[in-house]
């Protein structure tokens, strides 16, 4: 394992930053053998060891607002505004079983379980009602109202072990793989282009129709453009863990092993990926959520959720509430003010109504 030192950040940041121009550069002769680039780009970037959340303690405090009861330990979970649902991911027992979706509305009815025909990895919506979730070498559609699923395989790519899935403005799906590649479909199946620069891909968000990419072994978040190619990479903490994107154009990360929320802007030819805030939020920060007014992030080390007023250049800290245990999945309903706190554990799904504390 690759020892990382703080006094190699910068290094470590300049060789992805120019092994991106480089493989962008080389981009026209990828079909030459000849093509000295190709040894280069094959090798295994460097890495660290993946941060992860912290392992919860037990509840402290009674959970603010409602908790409800779920079947197994959630992974992801996102709210999909087209239906005023929210979507729980659920693995199966082990890694061959199939996962399932549990959709959450109206308190007052009981939750629907939508069985998938297989394992699934990572979620991601259109925002009118159809979720969509990874698998290997392809992906599932789901229809939230009525509950019908369908299974897409992804051409050329059967044996991809798919771990991250995006939905661009354009509509285009974009997934990440275990090996390192980023897939941008052209149509429901086939691949548009293909990016295989990363030791792993394991979170994906969009703003517009660019992709912003997290490797978790290279602690690095990278933007890929509308047309497919690489853009800009930084260096993202010295351990981020998630990522999410929010309606102000902002990207988000949490850096679970440097105990900071990190906040970048991006993705227009105007605004370059930069790092534009770095707060520190102790606690191994995990999940994150973005509104119009507040950023979430958990605290998986101590079962708490905080929401952070960005407006002023600094996040400050409006809101705090104890959480589930295990905090790891947030969402948020912007119309109702409500969010979503989805635990890992198996200790159900948590809702905090008027949760920024607008009446």
């Amino acid at each position: 394992m690759l020892r990382w030192h703080r006094g190699d950040k910068y290094r470590v940041q300049r060789r992805l930053v120019g092994l991106l121009l480089l493989l962008t550069a080389g981009a026209g002769g990828a079909g030459c053998s000849s093509n000295p680039l190709n040894k280069f780009a094959s090798q295994k970037p460097p890495t660290i060891e993946p941060a992860r959340a912290a392992q919860s303690p037990p509840v402290s405090q009674n959970p603010a607002g409602a908790v409800r009861p779920l079947g197994g330990k959630a992974v992801a979970a996102i709210f999909d505004s087209g239906t005023h649902q929210l979507a729980v991911l659920t693995p199966g027992e082990d890694a061959a079983a199939p996962a399932s979706i549990t959709e959450f509305g109206d308190p007052h009815v009981a939750p629907r379980v939508i069985p998938l025909p297989g394992p699934a990895t990572a979620l991601t919506d259109d925002g009118r009602g159809t979720v969509y979730l990874a698998a290997r070498g392809s992906y599932y559609s789901v229809d939230l109202s009525t509950g019908q699923t369908a299974h897409l395989t992804v051409a050329d790519a059967q044996q991809a072990e798919f771990t991250a899935i995006a939905q661009r403005a354009d509509g285009k799906l974009v997934l990440g793989s275990a090996d390192g590649a980023v897939y941008t479909l052209a149509s429901q199946t086939a691949v548009g282009s293909r990016n295989k620069i990363f030791a792993r891909v394991d979170s994906l968000a969009t703003q517009g129709n660019t992709t912003v990419v997290l490797d978790r072994g290279q602690t690095s978040v990278t933007t890929i453009g509308a047309d497919g190619h690489v853009e800009q990479a930084l260096r993202a903490g010295e351990g981020a863990t998630t990522l999410a994107a929010d309606p102000l154009g902002r990207v988000l990360v949490a850096d679970t092993r440097g105990g900071q929320l990190l906040v970048y802007g991006c993705c227009s030819p105007r605004t370059p990926l930069i790092l534009r805030q770095a707060y520190p939020v102790r606690q191994a920060p995990y999940g994150l959520a973005g509104s119009r007014k507040l950023t979430w992030v958990s605290q998986t080390a101590s079962n708490a959720v905080i929401g952070y007023d960005l407006s002023t250049g600094i996040p400050v800290e409006r809101v705090r509430y104890p959480t589930v245990q295990q905090p790891n999945s947030l969402a948020f309903d912007e119309a109702s003010d409500t969010l979503y706190v989805v635990s890992g554990s198996g200790a159900g799904v948590q809702t905090i109504e008027h949760a920024s504390g607008t009446p």
